[in-house]
């Protein structure tokens, strides 16, 4: 079976989330026989994968003579200031490259070219299902299932609503998601908590939709977490993701001030960056607990690592958190985890503490507890690093692999309007 795989980041031509997720799973694939051909808007000369095959839609563009076309639009990727640029990773090292930006100055205008690029490139390649990771790869999929007749699985690993705390979308990413989800032929949700979210705000046939939960990579090497200290009288809890609405840091912040009033010994942690950075420095310190916050900015995945080696806890305080790998990041490391409720990731860990987001008395309250009562925090470590080696990339690959054959044998939808 082949499969052409369009998605807008792959490690180590970097990557967040979605990036690191669709690198696991080909990987995965890739081990049970499938074909993999995995495209994406921009990287590096020499860009290459040991299990894909990896393509570059502007490198391809421009090897086929392609003229890109010009869209006039203001559309950008979030509604921050941050830059999106692709990075390669050399040894753990992040390396900015030329300040390439990911996204561009104008996004609708960049996923327009992907889209023409990746129909054009299409002639070259053989493959039997389309499969689409978020949003921005939707208008190349479905021109790419105009032009070929090949079924599209339109993977959604956020909405717009997500971005944005769940209230409101931008009405130009909302018809885009729209009709891709509509004219997938099936959407795959994260977790439960997005297929009702593409039930309730995107009105999708609940049939449609396939749950397909993500995973983490679990090896022996994890079991051998070498635990870190802050330093020998002090203890650390742990915020790692973007400093964005979505991830709720400053109800973080808010419990932390709870949990100072009561643990002399604490220090937090909020490493990431986003929008709301400024604004959390600045409510620490209103908050008479800047001395006891530490802002590390953005940090790669080796840095990473060793923050929740040195963490006594990890908290995941999302408003809306269509999945939520990170939590099961920390575990991998024998670090206890808090989670919202609000997320994906819940449905499916048994060894953690869970809150409403918004709750921040209860957030302060599990803090404390998991930091201050030994037994309760010796179960979360124990049962929580046993109860990770049962996560495995092969059982998401075998679903998707389910999918593309259920895919290829149903009717191709087709859409009348």
């Amino acid at each position: 079976m082949r499969v052409l795989m369009l998605g807008w980041e792959f490690p180590p031509y970097f990557a967040g989330g979605v990036g690191t997720v669709c690198f696991e799973l080909t990987r995965a694939l890739a081990k049970k026989g499938i074909e993999v051909t995995y495209v994406m808007p921009h990287g590096p000369d020499d860009v290459s994968s040991s299990h894909v095959k990896l393509l570059v839609a502007s490198k391809e563009m421009k090897r086929l003579g392609v003229k890109p076309i010009r869209i006039a639009s203001t559309l950008t990727a979030y509604t921050s200031k941050e830059e999106y640029t692709w990075t390669q990773q050399y040894g753990g090292n992040i390396m900015q490259k030329s300040g390439k930006k990911m996204y561009g100055e104008n996004l609708l205008e960049e996923m327009a070219r992907f889209a023409q690029a990746v129909v054009a490139m299409a002639e070259h390649e053989e493959f039997d299902v389309i499969h689409a990771h978020d949003w921005t790869t939707i208008p190349a999929a479905l021109a790419l299932k105009k032009a070929t007749g090949k079924p599209v699985i339109m993977h959604v690993h956020i909405t717009e609503f997500d971005k944005t705390g769940g209230d409101h979308a931008d009405p130009d990413v909302y018809r885009i998601e729209y009709n891709g989800f509509h004219q997938a032929d099936v959407v795959i949700a994260v977790s439960n908590f997005v297929k009702q979210r593409l039930i309730t705000k995107y009105y999708v046939d609940p049939n449609k939709i396939q749950v397909v939960y993500n995973s983490v990579e679990f090896n022996d090497k994890s079991m051998g977490f070498a635990r870190e200290r802050i330093s020998d009288e002090e203890k650390m809890v742990l915020f790692l993701g973007r400093v964005t609405l979505q991830k709720g840091p400053d109800y973080f912040l808010d419990a932390a001030a709870k949990v100072c009033q009561v643990l002399p010994n604490v220090k937090f942690v909020i490493a990431g960056t986003g929008d709301m950075l400024p604004r959390m420095i600045e409510r620490a310190a209103h908050l008479g607990i800047g001395h006891r916050v530490i802002f590390p900015g953005f940090v790669n995945r080796d840095e990473g690592d060793r923050l929740y080696r040195m963490a006594d806890l990890f908290v995941m305080p999302s408003v809306s958190e269509p999945f939520g790998i990170v939590p099961l990041e920390a575990m991998k490391h024998g670090t206890p985890v808090i989670v919202s409720r609000q997320s994906g990731v819940s449905e499916i860990l048994n060894h953690a503490l869970k809150v409403d987001f918004w709750d921040v008395d209860d957030l302060a309250n599990k803090m404390i507890a998991a930091l201050s009562y030994g037994p309760l925090h010796q179960t979360l470590v124990h049962h929580g690093s046993i109860e990770i080696q049962s996560f495995t990339w092969e059982n998401p690959a075998e679903q998707c692999i389910q999918i593309y054959r259920e895919a290829m044998q149903r009717p191709i939808l087709i859409q009348t309007r």
